[in-house]
């Protein structure tokens, strides 16, 4: 059992998150034959009657055999597609083995009703795909395999059809998952992702909702001159001011930066021309940063004091909220939120025209 799922485990990763096959019909699969149901007439109760399942029903059926050694045991029936304990543990071990086999997080428990809705949800897409027409051409499936088994570290097919086999997994059936894979990924295409639109008014009112959050993420990217007083005194500390005036306004007049603060400036930066990189809202002290950012791009600031001395800055950039890239960004995040919502909102729609039995 445990070799089964590890090669299967294997297969799964190349896959990585791709749909599951369509299982058989499952009625030829548990039990022997039921008898077909007596006529109205003949005997039928009103308790069989409400018994019916109707679309949009999500029953539990108590098992009494729950044997976790039975791989091909139905543990759930989404319109009459069966969907196998087998799958279930699948998942479930592909889950442990991509997170290191760590035994932290979800339970047990907690991962099979987590994984069982997965399965459930994705075998109602894949239906959902077959009533739409979905096709997925033989070229999109050979780049999209070619592309995984790359990424898996792979040469090439031959080379990766020898690893699997030896697992006892075919390229057959992973083939046969990407497909199902790209045909959910062009349904919910169809379905959900061209139909979300994020405004420009969208983007301004949660910028001006959030301006105070975002502003803490922008980045900014200056450099400094750091005059220190040789001594204790306030003497000491006048004539390092001063130092700092003149040589703010050598740099007024034209003079290199970079060459200044390598000859004068007292901090480990001096060697890179005074540069402090790129950094985020809240790394320096609110009163330089403060200061740093009144600047345009280029300015150069006036003596700023600190504990350390006296520093003068130029600012080489600052990120703007009105930039495009955080434009960019705001749009990322209102489209993700959409997206979510519509997919979950279109699940829930095919979900209630559905007839979905667990026996788990």
């Amino acid at each position: 059992m445990r070799g089964r799922l590890l090669g299967l485990t294997l297969a799964a990763l190349v896959l990585g998150g791709c749909a599951l096959p369509t299982m058989p019909d499952w009625r030829s699969w548990v039990g022997k034959k039921k008898e077909p149901p007596p006529a109205a007439g003949a005997g039928a109760t009103k308790a069989e009657a409400l018994d019916t399942p109707k679309p949009g029903d999500v029953r539990q059926r108590p098992i009494e055999d729950a044997d976790e050694s039975v791989t091909d045991r139905v543990i759930a029936v989404v319109n009459n597609d069966a969907i196998t304990l087998g799958e279930l543990q699948e998942s479930i071990f592909s889950y442990r083995a991509e997170n290191g086999g760590q035994r932290t997080g979800p339970s047990d428990d907690d991962l099979r009703k987590e994984f069982l809705n997965r399965l459930i949800e994705n075998r109602l897409q894949l239906q959902e795909a077959d009533r739409e027409k979905v096709v997925v051409e033989e070229i999109e499936l050979n780049e999209e395999f070619l592309d995984r088994i790359k990424r898996y570290g792979v040469k090439n097919e031959e080379e990766f059809e020898k690893l699997v086999r030896g697992q006892g997994v075919t390229v057959d059936s992973i083939k046969k998952r990407l497909r199902d894979g790209l045909k959910v990924q062009k349904l919910v295409r169809r379905k959900v992702t061209l139909r979300v639109s994020v405004t420009e008014a969208e983007i301004s009112r949660y910028l001006e909702e959030n301006r105070g959050k975002l502003e803490t993420g922008l980045s900014y990217h200056a450099r400094h001159i750091l005059i220190t007083p040789e001594g204790e005194g306030d003497s000491s500390w006048e004539s390092a001011r001063i130092k700092a005036e003149m040589l703010r306004t050598q740099l007024e007049d034209g003079a290199d930066f970079v060459e200044l603060a390598k000859q004068h400036s007292r901090d480990a930066t001096a060697r890179d021309g005074g540069d402090l990189g790129t950094l985020k809202r809240g790394e320096l002290a609110p009163e330089i940063e403060s200061e740093l950012l009144t600047l345009r791009g280029g300015q150069i600031s006036k003596p700023v004091r600190s504990p350390l001395g006296f520093h003068v800055f130029r600012l080489e950039s600052k990120e703007s909220l009105e930039s495009a890239s955080i434009r960019q960004q705001i749009r990322d995040i209102l489209f993700r939120q959409q997206f979510d919502t519509r997919l979950e909102v279109w699940i829930k729609e095919i979900k209630q025209r559905a007839i979905i039995e667990v026996r788990i």
